[in-house]
This record gives C-alpha cells, structure tokens and sequence, in this order.
C-alpha cells in the first residue's frame, strides 16, 4: 500500500507539473498573438508587457495571492511539500492508494496556479494595446494578480463565502477550468480599463464609421493562435487534478478530445460566418473563433460528448465574430477581440455547464457569473480611475503616432522596416 500511494504521490505531482507548464507556455502564445495583430510601431512594447505581466503575476502570488485565494494556507517559504509519511496514516486499512483523492506535492499546486493568475493578466494586455501607458498597465498588473483576481478566486475555487453571505459552491456554482473565474474576470478587468481609456485615434469617426486598423503580422498571430491552442490541453487537462487512476486517466483523455474538438469546431464555425457576413474568411475571425471554442469549453470539458463539445465550441465561434461586431458598434475599441474572446465565450461557457453537469444549476452558475463580473470590473475600475487621476493612463496624442516602442522601449521590433522615419 505503502508504495502505491508513493508512486500515486509522483504521478499526480508530475502531471500538475507538466500541465502547468503547458500553461506557462501560453504566455508565449499571448504574446505572439497580440504582437501580430497590433502594428509594428507597438510591437516591442507588446511584448515588453506580456512578459513583465508575467513576472509581476508569479511574484504577487507568491507574496500574498495565494494566501488570499486559499485562506492563507501558503505564504510565502510556507511553500513546500506533503509530508508524505505522516499522511500515509491517512490511507491505514486501504488496499489501493490509487482509490484516493488528487495526491500531489504543494508547490505543484502552487506551480498550477500561478500560471492560471498570468493568463488572467494576459487577456488586459491585448484589450488596452497600442495606446496605454506602460507603467500604468504595470501597476494595474500588481492589483490584479495579487489581490483582486486572488479574491474572487477564494469565492470560486477557495470555497468561502463571497462577503460571508452566500457560498457559490452551495448555490450549484460550477467551473471546471476556468471560463468564468479566469477568463470572464480578465475580459471584465479589461472592459473597465477600454472604457477609461477610450479608442485608438482614427479607429472611429465623427460620421459612425468604423475603420479597421490591420496588425502587422499575421503569421506571428497565428503562431500565437496555435501555441494557446496547445496550451489549453495543460489548462483544462491539469484541471482534472489527478492521473493516477483509470476513472481519472479516462478523464483526462475525454477532457483532451472535447477541449480539441470545441476549438475546432469554432475555428470552423467563425470562418463560415465571417464568408458569409463579409463574403471573406477572415483569418482574425478564424483565430478568435478557435479561442472562443476553446473558452466556451473551458467551464466543464468533461461532461459533454466530443459531439456536444463541438456544437458548443461552434457556438462559441459564432457569438464570437457578432461579439466584435457588437463592442465596435458600440465604439469599445479592442485590438485583439479579448473582451468577445474570453468576455462573451466565457459567460457562455459557464451557463452551458448544466447542460451536461447535473452537479451545477443555472441559478448558480448565473449567480457566479455575475459575482465575478460585478466584482472584477467594479474593482478594476476603481484601481484603473485611481492610476488616471495620479499619473494618466493614456499616452499623448503624439506618442500615440509614433509608436510605443521607441517612446517606452527605445527599440523597434522591426527597424528594417520601420526605422527610416523621420
């Protein structure tokens, strides 16, 4: 028994490693992502953001966003591992270590999560693009990732109650993966930070006209595109929490199949629409519908059949390409489509989840839905008109036309090509 539940311990520590680094991993997709649908005069400063955010996102949760998130369990060098011995009592008259729960080292944990609280951070990052003050965005970062993202966390996955008056989890509130307590609270965050901010110039006019501003590198974007996609398998696979069992290894392969299906299926189901709204097949559409599929699918990707993940990852794609269209009638200027992406899929991924998980209840998951949204946008908000009113959070107009990159970075991502303005 003894070295069952060892080799169990090793197994599930090893798959949380692996899955998170997975995750980790997507922050190179962001940042390809978004460095190829801004222009190149941002492109550098693009990427300067995604990987400070990401560094700023591993140390708040370090120093106090785990703490927060899970009732102070872990602080700080409080961070460390099971003592194995004294919790094999805990399995005393069990044939089978493999019959237990997740068994896996804390820091592996840590690990995990950590690289969920930078995806989070990295939806803001492409919303706000291409006209935000670095350092302004960097400030946000540390609110974000170290308190407000940490609290409504304890609310979902934490288990306590929100304001002590009600517990999510009691209500029929759930999310598997994260569509609504990653990628809702990022698309809400940067909602409040689009609106203070307001448009790029030139992207709306007077007259109601919308002008598209095309990103500079296509490739790049869907290099981006596919690394996320890759990524995801870590994301939604790790969040199974376990691997070493046959229920739970069947788990992770379903979880795997539907997460790749929803992506495909909303690859597809954009592409189509796009052809028919714009009698084009818009690459950016394309990209996004896959994303969308995959946040749709994101809340509870191992319930459905790959036939169910796929319709819902298709109407992901869909609710996609008319989200962009709607937030840029409404003049809600987002270079990337992140607020529609992980905004306008997640909350639809997290009211699919009855459907298929008689665990969860509308009630409960419309009541999570609107506790996440309430609370991070609210909060963002507030943190947002504080950096405003102290040090501005837009760039002169000036600085605007001439790119980001040689204003806060000194260096342009292409000077081949565009090094010799004057």
């Amino acid at each position: 028994m003894e070295q069952s539940f060892h080799l169990q311990y090793a197994l599930d520590t090893f798959y949380f490693l692996v899955c998170g680094a997975l995750v980790m991993w997507m922050a190179a997709g962001f940042a390809m992502l978004e460095a190829g649908l801004v222009r190149a005069k941002n492109t550098t400063e693009i990427l300067t953001k995604n990987v400070a955010l990401y560094a700023i996102a591993c140390i708040m949760y370090l120093v106090c966003g785990y703490a927060i998130m899970y009732d102070g369990e872990l602080f700080l060098a409080g961070i460390g591992s099971v003592d194995v011995t004294s919790t094999l009592g805990e399995f005393a008259g069990r044939e089978d270590g493999f019959e237990g729960g997740a068994i896996y080292a804390k820091a592996s944990d840590f690990f995990f999560q950590v690289v969920f609280v930078a995806t989070a951070m990295s939806i803001v990052s492409g919303a706000v693009a291409e006209r935000m003050k670095l350092w302004a965005f960097l400030l946000f970062a540390v609110a974000m990732t170290g308190f407000i993202y940490p609290l409504e966390g304890s609310w979902t996955w934490g288990g306590q109650a929100v304001f002590g008056m009600y517990v999510l989890g009691d209500m029929g509130f759930s999310d598997f993966a994260g569509s609504g307590i990653v990628h809702l609270a990022g698309a809400a965050a940067a909602l409040a930070g689009v609106l203070l901010l307001g448009a790029r110039k030139g992207k709306y006019t007077k007259d109601g006209k919308i002008n598209a501003i095309p990103g500079s590198n296509l490739p790049l974007a869907t290099l981006g595109t596919f690394i996320l996609w890759m990524g995801w398998f870590g994301f939604n696979g790790g969040s199974v929490l376990k691997l070493g069992d046959i229920a739970n290894a069947n788990s992770v392969a379903m979880v795997f199949l539907n997460t790749n299906a929803a992506a495909a299926a909303g690859a597809v189901a954009a592409l189509i629409l796009a052809k028919v709204l714009f009698k084009k097949a818009d690459l950016t559409m394309v990209l996004n519908g896959a994303l969308a599929g995959l946040v749709a699918i994101t809340a509870e990707p191992s319930t459905p059949t790959a036939l169910q993940a796929s319709l819902f990852g298709a109407i992901g794609g869909v609710l996609v390409v008319f989200s962009i269209i709607a937030l840029d009638k409404l003049k809600i200027d987002d270079p990337v489509g992140a607020i529609s992406v992980h905004g306008t899929a997640g909350l639809f991924g997290l009211l699919i989840v009855p459907l298929t998980n008689d665990g969860s209840t509308f009630v409960g998951q419309i009541m999570g839905a609107a506790t996440i949204f309430i609370w991070v946008f609210g909060a963002s908000l507030v943190v947002w008109g504080v950096l405003k009113a102290l040090m501005g959070i837009r760039v002169s107009e000036e600085d605007e036309y001439q790119g980001l990159d040689m204003v806060d970075c000194g260096l342009e991502a292409y000077p081949d090509f565009t090094g010799s303005r004057k």
